[in-house]
């Protein structure tokens, strides 16, 4: 059997399946803990907001510290490692809180420790399914990145339900649960088939890289890409307690759970039509509904229809991540891990900033959230613009 998985790339794209819900896990598991949180160990709001911010700035730093890193230890080591202190991470945070003499250290700590697993994996992943030899490299991406949302439903609706079983107090032995997913995945990475992305000594250098309009065009599309898609999803809770009066627990199941199973269903329908309509096409025509969806969250009189445009907003955007690393692959083969790195950042940055947008601008306006994802619209249009210019650019080229 070892020798069957050693041999079978597919096992190495199930691999690399299992690692997207295991960055699902590590971002999402902890902020559902939040409340238990405050009335367990003293937590205050402001130190929940540092928590989140960073788990986001660890990964930010490892997507631009894995750039020469990963190149010199290799994808498998780093695969292994990257699982191995996820898994360490949650199953810290059961202890370290308890042992710590200030548990909001003890719960930082563990953070660190997994949300450096998770930006390794943000920079590994897509470029070993990349480089694995499948005949539909784009649908396969796609396919690939659906197992985030697919993983983020996961956890919120089985963590739910296990709270609503055996309680809230009972979070460590959930914590403990999750971890066995990356632990066992980490064994799983030391068998399956890798191949480097592009041969030794043909990658392009990173000063080459930076000199290339074509790749700050594909920066553009990952920083928008991550704005458009967390500036919605980490508001949608928000939006459905607030404007349709519900608890958490529905406003997490109609917000983001909702938003995270049209994103995955998204790609599904993409990688079925990748290999049909041509990228450019494709990520253009989910830029301008995206666009639309902002306008209609923000301008919505009725907040049931406003909360359908939140949603509505998953589905326009499930293809703009997976799509851009694509078109970037297609259109420099020699990018290499340090593109994909670089990308990843761009796409985090993007992440960070497009939430903060939006919840400024809805304090600026007197908490009034519709006005915050009406600004949020920004986003998808910088990408609509980019598109629209290369388009325009390949255009005049052949002219």
């Amino acid at each position: 059997m070892i020798r069957r998985i050693r041999e079978n790339f597919r096992c190495t794209i199930a691999a690399c399946y299992i690692g997207f819900v295991t960055q699902a896990v590590v971002n999402v598991f902890v902020t559902l803990l939040f409340v238990r949180f405050r009335t367990e160990f003293g937590i205050t709001l402001g130190q929940l907001g540092i928590i989140s911010t960073v788990n986001f700035v660890t990964q930010l730093t490892l997507d631009f510290a894995s750039v020469k890193v990963v190149d010199a230890l290799g994808y498998r080591v780093c695969s292994v490692a990257a699982h191995l202190l996820s898994a360490g991470g949650l199953l810290l945070l059961t202890v370290l809180p308890e042992v710590m003499p200030h548990p909001f250290v003890g719960i930082l700590i563990s953070v660190v420790i997994y949300a450096i697993g998770g930006g390794l994996m943000e920079v590994l992943l897509s470029p070993m399914v990349e480089a694995c030899p499948v005949d539909n490299k784009e649908a396969t991406m796609s396919i690939l990145h659906s197992f985030y949302c697919w993983g983020c439903v996961l956890v919120i609706a089985v963590s739910t339900a296990f709270f609503a079983a055996a309680g809230l107090d009972k979070w460590r032995v959930m914590a403990a649960l999750w971890a066995l997913i990356p632990a066992a995945n980490a064994v799983f990475f030391l068998f399956v088939p890798i191949r480097a992305l592009v041969e030794d000594g043909q990658e392009m250098r990173v000063g080459t890289m930076l000199k290339n309009p074509v790749f700050w065009l594909m920066l553009m599309l990952m920083f928008a890409a991550g704005a458009s898609e967390m500036g919605m999803s980490q508001w949608s809770s928000a939006f459905a307690e607030a404007g349709l009066g519900v608890s958490k627990t529905a406003g997490d199941l109609l917000g983001p759970c909702l938003f995270a199973v049209l994103m995955g269903s998204s790609r599904v329908v993409h990688a079925r039509l990748a290999d049909r309509i041509d990228i450019r096409t494709y990520l253009t025509g989910s830029a301008a509904l995206c666009v639309l969806c902002y306008l209609a969250a923000g301008l919505a009189k009725a907040p049931v229809l406003g909360l359908a445009a939140c949603a509505l907003t998953g589905a326009s955007i499930g293809a703009m991540w997976p799509g851009t690393f694509s078109f970037a692959s297609r259109t420099l083969p020699r990018g290499g891990t340090a593109m994909f790195a670089l990308l990843a950042l761009a796409g985090d940055l993007g992440c960070s900033a497009g939430p903060a947008v939006v919840g400024a601008v809805s304090e600026a306006a007197g908490g009034r959230l519709s006005a915050g994802l009406l600004s949020g619209v920004v986003f998808p249009a910088v990408m609509l613009v980019c598109l629209v210019c290369e388009r325009a650019g390949r255009t005049s080229k052949k002219e």
